[in-house]
């Protein structure tokens, strides 16, 4: 017998909600899963409360800061990491993403260390950024472009950019998406969800947390994923007022989603009708679902991409490419685009080293039989136990989605968070290191995992099937 009764609606199949006994089964397989995580991790603990005195939180960033514990990283080499208890894992959390060389590269070590013996920083332009602007071109159609230091700052960038060449202060962003912590993306997000949230065909753009004014975030209106009616109708009712939309091509940071077929085409049309722009935030697809990302992917070239995470190795990274128009605002210093550590001459040799020796057509192709190992093998033992969900993934990305159907966020919110916690436990204590958030977020494969690696993860994932499968049969009987 399945552990989970599911019905028949139309071509979908799909499970009823947990009951309290089976809610309860999961819990208690969490519990133990948690012990066995804080039992073997007694160097993490210990570091954290120490770091209490000095660090906010004990960690560096709110990102880190997962349940039950932040485990601490001492060593990372090739496709794996060290933690300070001295466990090794298969590094599929990849950084929250930027892991697609993996740890330690050759060729990313040769170029930093090379550049590191001639300087690193000047401020002032360096010969990379010729050659290094000339290949992101070339992958992704944007003929002109500057530097940040992260995907934050390049997002920051492209509203700027936006604002400055329409003179209209509203943006468009979709109802759930992460685009980075400033001001204008920090609108209705995961984790601090609001009680009204407004209707699913209508959300209301909610400000992340009390840090966020409203006097702002009221300047950015939200919209479901893959909905372009949704988008026509804000773009009539806020005439010659939104500047551009910003978006994840592939939506990240609550699972995975794929849009609709034509969705990307329609919508930068839409947008040009009222004299809006398109801005894809590619901070997580480019470069990892294709060598040209999602803009190559989906054969849409927007007004501006954004880049940053996987671009650079593993050195702090951001990029912005946009039209020639659009950058023409740049360059006449109606946008001033600044940075210290903008084109920094470290993250450039890294990046050069990225496109050229890194990111080739076999790293592709690896990633591609990787890719299909492990859906294959998750896909299987979802259905060999019962158990509700996909993969979805393209290029080195992908997440198990334990729900039947995954198109936006209310779908997201609506689907119980067990599972992906539970998921990410096993997958833990077996040697394989997710990144924390199991519902939100997705694996990154490198250039250096293996095929061994890969089924190291479908193996865990086939002991957490059964085991979940197992008491939850149990607590239906």
């Amino acid at each position: 017998m399945h552990a989970l009764e599911r019905k028949e609606t139309g071509t979908m199949t799909q499970q009823f909600p947990l009951d309290a006994a089976r809610a309860h089964a999961l819990d208690q397989l969490i519990e133990e899963q948690e012990k066995i995580l804080t039992d073997r991790t007694a160097g993490s603990v210990r570091l954290r409360e120490e770091a209490q005195e000095t660090l906010a939180g004990g960690v560096a960033s709110a990102w880190q800061d997962s349940r039950p514990c932040a485990v601490w990283i001492e060593d990372g080499h090739g496709a794996h990491v060290r933690d300070v208890d001295g466990t090794d894992y298969v590094d599929l959390h990849g950084g929250f993403g930027v892991g697609l060389a993996g740890h330690a590269h050759p060729a990313i070590v040769a170029a930093v260390g090379e550049q590191v013996r001639h300087g690193t920083h000047f401020a002032q332009p360096t010969r990379d950024l010729i050659p290094v602007t000339r290949l992101l071109a070339e992958r992704f159609g944007q003929p002109r472009w500057r530097f940040t230091n992260s995907g934050t700052e390049a997002t920051m960038a492209a509203v700027h950019l936006m604002r400055a060449a329409t003179g209209r202060k509203k943006i468009l962003k979709v109802e759930g998406s992460y685009h980075g912590h400033h001001d204008a993306v920090q609108v209705s997000g995961y984790a601090r969800v609001a009680d009204d949230i407004g209707p699913d065909d209508r959300p209301r753009s909610v400000p992340y947390g009390p840090a966020y004014p409203t006097e702002i975030t009221d300047l950015t209106l939200v919209v479901p994923f893959g909905d372009l009616g949704a988008v026509e109708r804000t773009l009539a009712e806020h005439p010659g007022e939104i500047a551009g939309m910003i978006i994840e091509p592939i939506m990240m940071n609550i699972g995975l989603i794929i849009p609709p077929d034509g969705y990307h085409a329609e919508l930068q049309a839409l947008l040009h009708r009222h004299g809006a722009h398109l801005a894809y935030d590619e901070v997580k697809t480019g470069f990892a679902v294709a060598p040209g990302g999602a803009t190559e992917l989906f054969g849409t070239t927007p007004d501006i991409v954004c880049l940053a995470k996987s671009m650079a190795g593993g050195i702090p990274c951001g990029a912005i490419g946009a039209t020639r128009e659009l950058m023409d605002r740049i360059a006449d210093h109606t946008y001033e685009q600044v940075g210290t550590f903008n084109g920094n001459p470290l993250m450039l040799a890294a990046v050069r080293a990225m496109l050229t020796e890194v990111l080739t057509e076999d790293a592709y192709r690896g990633f591609d039989a990787l890719r299909a190992t492990m859906t294959g093998g998750v896909e299987a033992a979802l259905r060999r136990h019962g158990l509700p969900g996909y993969v979805a993934a393209r290029g080195a990305k992908g997440s198990v989605i334990f729900t039947e159907r995954l198109r936006h966020f209310r779908d997201f919110l609506a689907y119980d968070d067990r599972w992906g916690h539970l998921h990410w436990l096993y997958q833990h204590n077996g040697g394989v290191f997710l990144p924390p958030w199991g519902k939100t977020e997705q694996w990154t494969l490198s250039v250096q995992h293996t095929a061994e690696d890969a089924g190291r993860f479908v193996a865990n994932f086939e002991r957490f099937a059964a085991a979940a499968d197992t008491a939850l049969a149990a607590a239906a009987a």
